[in-house]
């Protein structure tokens, strides 16, 4: 078992992660030495040995997120690292790109695998130079309650003797792009909003981890499953700020994780959450284009559930290609000239 004093590294937090979770602000923390660097994730032990030649440089970004640790780790050099992550949890680790070289307790990491070890147990990473990983360190207790409540079936000795899980490409990459999302810039400590990223990211776990089953033989009907969407549907139009769940739209509609995103697959071709996210960007252009003189791009963004400006402005252009301003300006114009 590692120790802080067996790896004779530099002192690490012992807060528990219920505590680290109480802020959910981004943390970033530099080093130019391998083993400082090791000291500076929150409530692991650890070792970092350099094995290739140059300075090194290492960068941790750290988000606590409702008893979820999400990282994300850059080194600069090859390193033999030797890990244990706070007991009674699992960690997943998501190398940013297809790493060549790097290996989990001896076995080459294999292409489209994430690592996956249980907490109070080390094991050992040999990563390349200039190497990125994302992390996610979960409580078991809390998995397992959050499988049960959405009926997925999840085989915790197998998640522990199994150092890698192998994914479709679709699944890692968009589990790459949601990470990427919570970790690229400060949160806003709007409770809505923290509540659905913190389901966000308990759904995708369960999506990587879930023992896969044969599906039925007999699908739900077309008819349960347009009810299964307007139902959802009702439901985002009642609430337009976005203050939906996952695990709330599959209770309203009294259905599985599984059932809620077949029926929306199905029926309108897209998932769940891409409708809610389509939905209220919707929403948001018809105020824009409606304006009166006290309209805002703001007071539109925030009224409709997006609490960051910037990612708003970004979802907007792409979807409708010009920014949620020319909208407003253009609508604005006509609305004098009329």
């Amino acid at each position: 078992m590692i120790t802080p004093n067996s790896l004779d590294a530099p002192t690490v937090s012992t807060a528990t992660a219920e505590t680290t979770a109480n802020s959910t602000s981004l943390h970033r923390r530099e080093a130019f030495d391998a083993d400082r660097h090791a000291a500076n994730l929150s409530n692991w032990q650890q070792r970092y040995d350099q094995l290739s030649c140059g300075h090194f440089y290492g960068d941790i970004v750290e988000r606590p997120l409702d008893n979820i640790q999400l990282f994300r780790e850059h080194t600069s050099q090859s390193l033999r690292q030797r890990c244990q992550v706070w007991p009674d949890s699992i960690w997943l680790g998501i190398p940013a790109e297809a790493a060549h070289g790097s290996r989990i307790d001896g076995l080459v990491t294999e292409t489209n695998s994430i690592l996956c070890r249980p907490g109070d147990c080390e094991f050992e990473l040999i990563t390349p130079a200039a190497f990125t990983i994302y992390g996610i360190v979960v409580s078991r207790q809390r998995l397992l309650q959050y499988a049960q409540q959405h009926a997925v079936e999840i085989d915790w000795q197998l998640l522990c003797r199994r150092s890698q899980r192998v994914i479709p490409t679709r699944t890692l990459d968009a589990l790459r792009y949601l990470l990427q999302r919570l970790l690229s810039s400060q949160p806003q400590h709007a409770p809505a909003l923290l509540r659905q990223q913190s389901d966000i990211t308990m759904m995708a776990l369960l999506e990587v981890l879930q023992i896969r089953q044969q599906q039925p033989t007999v699908a739900p009907s077309y008819r349960r499953r347009r009810a299964v969407v307007d139902t959802v549907c009702e439901l985002v139009q009642q609430q337009s700020n976005g203050e939906l769940t996952m695990s709330e739209l599959c209770a309203a509609a009294n259905v599985s994780q599984r059932t809620l995103q077949y029926s929306f697959s199905s029926i309108l071709g897209m998932s769940p959450i891409q409708f809610i996210r389509h939905s209220r960007l919707n929403g948001a252009r018809r105020d824009l284009s409606r304006p009166n003189n006290a309209t805002s791009v703001a007071d539109v963004a925030a009224h409709w559930g997006f609490w960051h400006l910037s990612q708003f402005s970004k979802d907007y252009r792409r979807l409708f290609a010009e920014r949620p301003s020319e909208t407003l300006a253009r609508y604005t114009y006509a609305h004098l000239d009329s």
